[in-house]
C-alpha cells in the first residue's frame, strides 16, 4: 500500500511512518518543518526514520529525501498551502492512502496568531480534500481534535454531543475539517475518517506541552506554572497507544452503506477513556524524576478548557481499538527517554 504522512515530522506522525514502514508499506512523508517549536526536535525524530535532516531539518524545499535505514520510505519538505506542489505530488506518486496529520497546533498560539491556523488547517486541509477528489484514493484519514468539544461540561465526551461551542480558533478549524470532510465525502465519495486525538504524551514529544515542559523545569530547578490552579483534568494517552489506533482506523475505511446518511464519513475519538487529575499528572512525573517541582498557581488561560475525557466505546466496538499504556508506565517511559541522549533539547 502507498501512503502519504502529512507532518511526518511531527509527533504524531513519524511514529505513524514508523510503523507504517515496519510493516511493509511504501510512505512518503511530507512536512513543512516550521518553526512553531525547537526543529532540533523535528530533525531527532526524522533522523530515527534514517532521514538525515541535520542538527535542525532545514532541508531544501520540494526535494525528496530517501530514508537510509528503511528503503520503502522517502520525505519530502512541503506545504499543504502550496497547492501547485502538492498537486504535482499527488499526480506523480498516486497514493492509495492519506494521513493527513499537518496543522498548525497550539491552542494558546491560536490565541496570538490567528491567521496561521486559517493558512494551514482551512485552506491546506482544503488542498488535500482537492487532491484526493482529483486524485482518487481508498481512505483519508486526517487529525480532528478534543478541543471541538469547547465548552462541553458532559462527562465523559461522545462523538454525539454537539460540538458547536469551540474555546480557540484552533477548535474551530479543527471541527471545520471535519465538515469539509464529510462534504467532500458526500459529494465525490471518498471515504475519510476524523480522529479527535485526546492529549498525547510520550517520547518525542512537543516541547510546548506539559510533560516537557515540566520535566525540563523540574529538573532545572525552575517553577512549573500550574493553571487553574491544579483544577483541570486530562485524558492523558501514550504515543504507541494513539498510532496503534490510527493504524486501526487507516485499515478499516468507511463504507457509505453502513454510515448514517449513506456518507462514507466516520468521526471517532482517540483516548485513554481514563482522564487523570493534573496534579496527579506533576505527581507521577516528581516520582519518575525523583524531584519535586516548584509550582506556581495560575489562573485559567484562553482557549483552555477544564476537562478533557474521551469516551471510546465507538471506536472500541467498530474498529477495535483499546490502549494498554497505563499513566504510571507511560511517564517512566517518557522520563527515560527524556534523560537519554537521544532527546536533543536535554541540555537546552
Amino acid at each position: 500500500m502507498k501512503i502519504l504522512v502529512t507532518g511526518a515530522a511531527g509527533f504524531i506522525g513519524s511514529k505513524i511512518c514508523q510503523l507504517l514502514v515496519e510493516r511493509g508499506d511504501v510512505v512518503v512523508g511530507l512536512d513543512n518543518i516550521n518553526d512553531y517549536y525547537d526543529t532540533r526536535l523535528k530533525a531527532g525524530r526524522l533522523q530515527e526514520l534514517g532521514i538525515n535532516a541535520g542538527e535542525r531539518a532545514d532541508l531544501p524545499w520540494g526535494e525528496m529525501f530517501n530514508s537510509e535505514t528503511h528503503p520503502n520510505l522517502r520525505f519530502v519538505r512541503m506545504g499543504l498551502e502550496d497547492k501547485e506542489a502538492l498537486s504535482k505530488l499527488f499526480e506523480t506518486e498516486h497514493f492509495e492512502k492519506v494521513v493527513n496529520l499537518a496543522a498548525q497546533a497550539g491552542v494558546r498560539y491560536s490565541i496570538t496568531n490567528p491567521y496561521a491556523y486559517l493558512t494551514s488547517n482551512i485552506v491546506g486541509f482544503l488542498n488535500i480534500l482537492e487532491c484526493c477528489r482529483q486524485n482518487p484514493v481508498k481512505h483519508l484519514l486526517y487529525a480532528s481534535s478534543s478541543s471541538v468539544y469547547g465548552l462541553n461540561s458532559k462527562a465523559p465526551f461522545s462523538e454525539d454531543d454537539k460540538v458547536d461551542a469551540p474555546v480557540s480558533l484552533y477548535a474551530a478549524s479543527k471541527k471545520s475539517n471535519e465538515l469539509m470532510a464529510h462534504s467532500y465525502s458526500k459529494l465525490y465519495g471518498i471515504p475519510v475518517t476524523g480522529l479527535r486525538y485526546f492529549t498525547v504524551y510520550g517520547p518525542w514529544g512537543r516541547p510546548d506541552m506539559a510533560p516537557m515542559l515540566f520535566a525540563k523545569a523540574i529538573t532545572s530547578g525552575e517553577s512549573i506554572n500550574v493553571f487553574n490552579h491544579g483544577n483541570m483534568v486530562r485524558d492523558f494517552t501514550y504515543i504507541d497507544d494513539i498510532a496503534a489506533g490510527t493504524l486501526l482506523c487507516l485499515d478499516q475505511p468507511p463504507v457509505a452503506e453502513n454510515c448514517p446518511n449513506g456518507v462514507a464519513a466516520r468521526v471517532y475519538n482517540i483516548g485513554c477513556s481514563n482522564p487523570v487529575k493534573l496534579m496527579d499528572f506533576i505527581s507521577e512525573i516528581e516520582d519518575a524524576l525523583g524531584m519535586k517541582a516548584q509550582m506556581v498557581m495560575k489562573p485559567m488561560q484562553p482557549g483552555d478548557v477544564l476537562m478533557t475525557n474521551a469516551d471510546t466505546t465507538k471506536l472500541e466496538k467498530e474498529i477495535g481499538y483499546k490502549p494498554q499504556v497505563k499513566l504510571h508506565e507511560g511517564i517512566r517511559k517518557f522520563i527515560q527517554w527524556y534523560q537519554s541522549d537521544k532527546n536533543p533539547l536535554k541540555s537546552s
